[in-house]
This record gives C-alpha cells, structure tokens and sequence, in this order.
C-alpha cells in the first residue's frame, strides 16, 4: 500500500486580476487530500467500479503520464477540504494520485515535487478541456506560499516555469515561492465556506463581460495588483498587520468587480473585529473568504455564528508528502 497527502490552497492576493497577466499569490493549508493505492482483483475508487472516463485527471496520470500496465489497483480518497469551494481540492487529488502512484511503484524513489507540480497541472489541463492555472498544483505540491505569474516575479525565488498549450494558445508562467516570517507561528487563516459552490468559468466570464462594457473597471485590475504587490512585500518580513490591511483594500476592489456576494460580504463582515484582515479567496460568487488572526477560535465562531462552515489552518503549510 501507498498512502500520499496533498494540501488544498487558498488564494490570499490576485484573483482575477491573474488572468489579465498580474500575480497570484496562493498558500497552501493543513488540510487536504490523502490518496491510498493497494492492489486488488479489479479496479475500484472508493469500493466502486473505477471509470476512467468518469475520473480524467485520474486517467491520465496512470495511464498517459505513468504508462501503468499492472495488476488492478484500489483507490481510496479522503479529502478534508470543502467540494466546489476554491480550495483546490481536485488539484491536491492529483498530485497526492501522482505522489501515491510513484511510491508504489518506486518506494525507494524520493518525491520531485516539482515534478509532481508539473503532472498535476497536466491532469488539471485534461479534466478542464485543455485550461488550468499552475495555481492550485504548485502551492499542492510545494507548500508555503506561492507566486504565480507570467514572468518572474521581483522579491521572490524563481522555482520553475510552466508551459501549456491551450485552445486559445501557448500560455506561459512563471512559479516563484516566498518564505513567509512567521516565526513566532501565532499567525492562522481561518476560511469560511459559505456553503455555495463557486462558479469559476462564470465568474471570470463575468468579469471579461463587466470589463468590455465598463472600461474603467480595468483600473481595479491594477489596483489589485498594487495590493498584491504590497502585500507580499509585507508577508515577506512578517508584518502581518500590513497584510491585512492589504487582504481588506483587495476584498474591496473584488467588490468592484461584482463578483462577492452578500453571503461572503456577511462573513467577511463577521470575521474583521477579530482579525488582521480578511476577504473573499478565489473566483467568488459563492465559495470561501480567509481572515488571518492571532485568535482563531474566535473568528471561526464568529463565522459559524454567521452561517458559514469554518476551517482553521497555519500560514504556508508543508506540501505533497508521503504517509506512509
């Protein structure tokens, strides 16, 4: 048997404003996704018929990737994180499938993770019709904090590049990592799940179509990335009220661009007394905010007390590793 976790992220800067070219900047979270493989007389996922055109990513990492051609495997999945929530929950099942699959056909083998970043990112591409962000499976694989842009990216340290032929075109981008000074480890996200799924392709659908007929709004593209850019210098010295006050300044600018809504706004509302800063995390419209906080318990109270499901993590939590 092979038993493998990957961490799920969140997004704390550059949603949106990353498809137009600025960084992103994701953190990768206590919880995630555990995957075990062990071999069995037919092929299951969870004590059911295993389906490969029902599981892509899954499919395509054994069968395109891993050129598997043995005996029949059992997969079972566990995952902590919420489903549909911006968390990357599918992107940490592929890359702790990938780190499984390799510790069982090679256990003496030490994990690349940015090798298992990489084939992450390609089984994303296949289960999402040829797009996907290195987003997701780079803070899965790698862990900490993570910038993600179309080039290199000044403050940070260059960890590996990324190319993807997708309908529209060649994309480009640049993986750079921060190290996060929280030595003192009194530094927690708390996200909040509204209970919504998030829409991602509406979402940025909707942003293009408010952009084409409004102009102006372009204007909050380049304040987020202002605020990003503000943001990681301040994460990257530890000043982390600084960073909240950046997490605030960029849930506004999200407002702007339509895409919270009053179920995020009432979480996020409920969660600043007792924070640092807090804002929606990834495409919105549904989904989860994240507020950092030296008093955790309190703000994920205060959350639940507002009608979303809480979950409590460390800033920058370690990425793929193997269980056992």
């Amino acid at each position: 048997m092979a038993v493998a976790f990957a961490p799920g992220k969140c997004i704390l800067f550059g949603e949106h404003a990353v498809v137009y070219g600025h960084p992103a900047v994701a953190v990768a979270l206590d919880q995630g996704v555990h995957v075990s493989l062990e071999q069995s007389d037919e092929w299951l996922i969870e004590g059911s018929p295993f389906i490969p055109d029902q599981h892509p990513h899954i499919s395509h990492i054994l069968h395109d990737l891993f050129k598997y051609e043995s005996h029949p495997l059992s997969i079972k999945i566990k995952s902590e994180l919420f489903s549909a929530a911006g968390l990357g929950s599918s992107a940490a099942l592929s890359v702790a499938f990938g780190a499984a699959l390799q510790t069982y056909l090679r256990n003496d083998e030490e994990l690349d993770v940015i090798k298992l970043a990489k084939m992450g990112h390609s089984a994303e591409a296949i289960s999402q019709e040829g797009r996907a962000s290195p987003t997701d499976t780079a803070a899965s694989a790698l862990g900490g904090c993570i910038v993600v842009s179309g080039k290199e990216v000044d403050g940070t340290i260059n960890i590996f590049h990324s190319i993807l032929k997708t309908p529209e075109g060649e994309r480009k981008w640049s993986i750079n990592k921060v190290n996060i000074q929280n030595k003192s480890n009194d530094i927690y996200l708390i996200l909040g799940f509204t209970g919504d799924a998030s829409p991602t392709g509406k979402m940025v659908s909707g942003v293009s179509n408010l952009l084409i007929s409004n102009p102006n709004k372009f204007q909050e593209m380049e304040a987020i990335a202002s605020i990003t850019t503000t943001g990681l210098t301040a994460l990257s010295i530890g000043n982390f009220e600084a960073v909240g006050i950046a997490m605030d300044a960029c849930h506004a600018k999200l407002q702007e661009l339509e895409v919270s809504t009053p179920s995020l706004d009432r979480l996020v509302d409920a969660a600043r007394p007792y924070s640092l800063g807090a804002k929606m995390t990834g495409a919105g419209g549904g989904g989860c905010m994240v507020a950092l906080s030296r008093n955790p318990q309190r703000v994920a109270e205060e959350i639940e007390i507002a009608g979303g499901s809480p979950l409590i993590s460390k800033l920058g939590s370690k990425g793929v590793c193997i269980v056992k």
